[in-house]
């Protein structure tokens, strides 16, 4: 006698639902990172400068080229 294999249903999955009170204070980190990066790499140097000397400046040379910021 034969054997026939009937496939077990599978629960079907549903979208993970996350509240937004539980993502509001991760967004709100990751815009305020986002600015500060933007500053860094933006207008660190002359009159809006926070530090002193180049070293910033020099450390984002490359991302403000590639990002559209003039800096020379």
């Amino acid at each position: 006698m034969a054997q026939v294999a009937v496939p077990i249903p599978q629960p079907r999955s549903q979208p993970l639902q996350i509240p937004l009170r539980e993502v509001l204070p991760w967004a709100i980190f990751g815009a305020v990172l986002s600015l500060l990066l933007l500053y860094f790499v933006g207008a660190e140097q002359g009159v809006f400068s926070v530090f002193g000397g180049q070293f910033v400046h020099e450390f984002v040379h490359d991302g403000r080229h590639l990002l559209g910021f003039p800096c020379h």
